[in-house]
C-alpha cells in the first residue's frame, strides 16, 4: 500500500493504450527515468522496432489515499518541470 507522499511515474508507449506505472524516489530520478523511455520509444521507432509511436507520460503523488497528478510549490506541473530540467541540462553540458 502507497504512503503519503510516494511517487511513481505513468507512461504509456503507444497511446491509447493502457499505462504502466513504475515507483520512482524523487522527482529528478523521474525526469531521468522518463527521458530513458522517450529515448527507448525513439530508438525502437528509428530501427523499425515499431512503425510509429505516440507516447506521453507524467508523474503521480500519492495525496490523500489516492494518487493525483504532481506539481511543486510553484504550481509547475510535470512537463513543465520536465522541460526546465531538459534546458537545465542541456546549458550545463554546454559548459563541460
Amino acid at each position: 500500500m502507497p504512503k503519503e507522499g510516494d511517487l511513481r511515474i505513468w507512461w504509456i508507449p503507444q497511446v491509447p493504450m493502457k499505462s504502466f506505472y513504475w515507483p520512482v524516489q524523487s522527482v529528478d530520478e523521474a525526469v531521468n527515468l522518463c527521458n530513458l523511455l522517450a529515448e527507448y520509444d525513439k530508438f525502437q521507432f528509428e530501427n523499425r522496432v515499431k512503425p510509429d509511436y505516440c507516447n506521453v507520460g507524467g508523474l503521480m503523488i500519492f495525496e490523500d489515499n489516492e494518487w493525483v497528478d504532481w506539481c511543486n510549490d510553484k504550481y509547475m506541473d510535470f512537463n513543465e518541470y520536465w522541460k526546465e530540467s531538459d534546458k537545465r541540462g542541456a546549458i550545463q553540458n554546454e559548459d563541460s
